[in-house]
This record gives C-alpha cells, structure tokens and sequence, in this order.
C-alpha cells in the first residue's frame, strides 16, 4: 500500500506541473511571438516482482513474463510548440513578424538571446530595439546603401534625419517608342527632359531631341543639350575643333521588318550591341558653372537590347520615348522606412529615392526545442540547441519577415481548456487514490 500512495503523491505533483503549464499558456495567450509548452511525461522506475524465464521445451514448460510494478509518474520534459502563430497586421514601421522558422538575434546585457518577438521601437540614437532594449541585430547599410551580409552582425541603427548624399548622375536610360518613318516629307520631332545631377547634387535638366533623318528611312538623330545660362544651350554631342563646336548627334537605325534598333552611330562614341544593349557616350559635359562636375566625369545614355523591358521601339502611331530613369540625385533627409521580406530596411528620402538603411538577421538552430527560455519572451542557446546559424530571411531555411505586422501567441485557447479539465481529472484521481490508501491502511489499523 505504501507504493500506491508514493505513485498517489508522484501524480499528484506532476499533475500541479500540467496545470502550471497550462495556466502559463493560458495567461501568454496575447503575448507577441510566445510558443506554447506541452509537457511531457514518464514513469518512474518499476520494481521488479518476478524475474521472465525462457521456454523449457514442449515436454517442459512455457515461458513466464517477468512482472513488475511501477512507483509513479513524472515530469520527463516540457515541449514548446514550434508551429506558426497567427500574424496580425499593426501598420507599425518597426513591427515585423517571421513567417517560418529562425529568431530575431539580439544583444541583451552583452549576451546575444532569441526571440520570435518582433514588436519593436527606435531609442533615442535611432537603434532598433526590443522593448526591454536589446539591441536588434543585423546589417549596416553603408551611405551609398550597399549591404555586406558576409560581415559579423551588429546592432542596427535607424536614425530619422539621417542624410543621403549627393550623387551625380553617371547613366542616363532610354526607353519607349518613337513613330515609324519613312524618309518622305517633314521629318518628325519629339521631345523628352529629365533631371540628371551634378557632384554638388544640383538639377541638371537634360533635354533629348530624336528628329528623323530627312530622305532616309528607320533612322533617327539624337542630340541632347542642357541650358547654360545663355540663349544657346550646351550640345552633349558635339565636338571643337578650331574653335568652332560643332554638333555630332547619334544615329539610331531601326530594322523596318521588326521595329527594334538595329544599330547606333555617332554620339560621343557606342559601345554595346544588339545583346547586351548600346550606351552612348556624352563627349561635352555641362559646363561648370552653373554645373560642377570632376574632369574625369562623363555620362552615357544606355538602350536596352531588343526584345527586353523598356527597349526601344519604331511602331507606328505611338509616340512614348523618354528618358525613363537616371541614377543621379540631390541630398536628401531619411523620412519613413519599410522592412521588406528579405529583411531589408528600406529608407525613403526626401529627395524622393530610395535605399537600403540596414538588414535584420535571422538565427537558425539545428534543435531549437533545446533552447533554454529566459523571460521577457527571449530565449539563450543551450548545450542542446546547437550554434546559432546565423544568415539573411528567406536564405538557408530561414523564413521570410513581414513588415508592419505582427506573429502573435500559438496557443490554442480551446485546447488548453480542454487539456485543463484533464489535468484537473487526473489531480482529482490521483487524490483519490491517497483516500483510498489510507482508508485501507486505517482499516488494517483497526483490525483486532
């Protein structure tokens, strides 16, 4: 009888650790990114009764299984709950919630911890951090936006007000149609500007003229000046000799059967071909003043290969060409940013562009149910959950992030209530089963 009521009480005390479980679950249920515990349990070791013995043979006898009794029940291990929680849209800039697997890494009190929690805010010298002020890890853009993913992590700055600087404008990039010619009468102009920039980041509105060439069929001249402060704006195209400058426009040829480029001339020179694109080089910069550029500065307008995005074209009636893009602009100040799948922070400037400010890591763990829990919904490697691997989302089995939302708790608020009635079964049986002994004992005790 002392046996039951050892297993009575094992039940018991395991049973008070289900419920502790549980009741944690339950009050986590709203916590941002809390994956819920499932215990597990085990029996303790059995007491051996009677040893088993082998079959003796038909004339002799079968075989007997060995008998035992087992001393109770026992916590063997609490599971957390791996699944996906359900994400809810906050609209929050610095919000941000994984969709699969990996941690947010985070430098805590000099200790790099874990967390699935990404309910995050800027300090006051722009970090990016959780709300007990771990500081959130990843990559630093440079201030040219460029990102180096194979470098340590660290902590990741988004300053509002920060500056992008000036960039003057190297490429220039075409696209579009122009109307099908065919060398007879008055040959057609069109006409496109876009702003390009110089060293200092000052506009420089460069216009493109596309005229046909009159008596000859599918070709275009292209000239492009910019205004100097003078009557006579400054041809790019041309050249000076004795002088006397002279204009040296580029000559764009279409194939009739196809209306795509066939071939460029002219210009300050082209490189390229009908695979990989042309670019036409400017050989007469904008003067300087108004405009400041180094010596060595010079500009090209690109063309797309035939056949590709933003090619250009001969088609009749349609008059679209443009210059779409170039990858010049002015200063600008850091206004808004969004954290895209990849985990790149994307700044939104006032001078209208956009650049990468930062990218957020993610930690991978080859056994992450061995990470050991901390509070405040972080989580520190184990002996069992492995090194931290750590990379860009969406690469190495990483999930991806959504930005301005949100992963919320996985527990099941029903199951847990259901998984509660049981565990209160169970306590209640086991109680009774302490009742029962000593019910029995005390009728042995008063046995005359």
């Amino acid at each position: 009888m002392e046996r039951s009521l050892l297993a009575a009480v094992s039940g018991i005390a395991a049973n008070q650790d289900y419920v502790d479980v549980i009741g944690n679950n339950i009050a986590n249920v709203d916590t941002v990114g809390y994956e819920s515990e499932q215990p597990v349990f085990a029996d303790l070791l059995a007491e051996q009764i009677a040893g088993a013995s082998a079959p003796g043979g038909p004339n002799v006898g079968g075989g007997i299984n060995p008998v035992a009794i087992g001393s109770g029940v026992r916590v063997a291990a609490v599971l957390h709950n791996l699944t996906q929680g359900s994400m809810e849209q906050t609209n929050q800039p610095t919000d941000v919630a994984i969709n699969g697997s990996g941690y947010f890494s985070v430098l805590q009190g000099g200790t790099n911890v874990y967390t699935r929690a990404g309910q995050f805010t800027l300090d006051a010298n722009g970090n990016l951090v959780t709300p007990e002020g771990g500081l959130v890890q990843g990559w630093q853009a440079t201030n040219t936006g460029t990102l180096n993913t194979t470098a340590p992590v660290s902590s990741i700055r988004i300053p509002t007000g920060e500056v992008m600087l000036a960039s003057e404008t190297n490429n220039i990039n075409m696209a579009g149609n122009l109307p099908a010619w065919d060398g007879t009468g008055t040959p057609p102009t069109v006409t496109t500007t876009i702003d390009a920039y110089d060293a200092l980041g000052n506009v420089v509105p460069v216009t493109f003229t596309y005229t046909g060439v009159s008596g000859t069929p599918n070709e275009w001249s292209m000239t492009a000046t910019v205004p100097n402060g003078t009557a006579t704006p400054t041809q790019l195209f041309s050249t000076t000799s004795a002088g006397v400058t002279t204009n040296t426009p580029a000559i764009i040829t279409f194939d009739p059967s196809t209306g795509q480029i066939s071939g460029i001339t002219g210009g300050g020179g082209v490189a390229g071909s009908s695979t990989t694109g042309w670019q036409v080089s400017v050989n007469t910069m904008p003067p300087s003043p108004p405009y400041y550029f180094q010596t060595s500065d010079t500009w090209t307008v690109d063309f797309a290969p035939p056949d590709t995005v933003n090619d250009v074209t001969q088609y009749a009636n349609q008059q679209t060409i443009a210059a779409v893009s170039q990858d010049g602009n002015s200063a600008g100040v850091l206004q808004s940013f969004t954290i895209g799948q990849n985990g790149v922070i994307t700044g939104s400037f006032s001078n209208g562009r956009s650049m990468p400010v930062g990218q957020i890591a993610l930690a991978n763990f080859p056994n992450p149910g061995g990470l050991a829990e901390l509070g405040n919904n972080v989580y520190g490697q184990s002996a069992n959950s492995g090194q931290p691997l750590m990379g860009t989302p969406q690469s190495g089995g990483r999930g991806s992030l959504v930005g301005g939302s949100l992963e919320m708790s996985n527990v099941n608020l029903a199951s847990q209530l259901t998984d509660l009635i049981i565990a209160q079964t169970d306590y209640q049986a086991n109680t009774k089963v302490v009742t029962t002994t000593a019910t029995d004992l005390q009728s042995i005790i008063n046995m005359p």
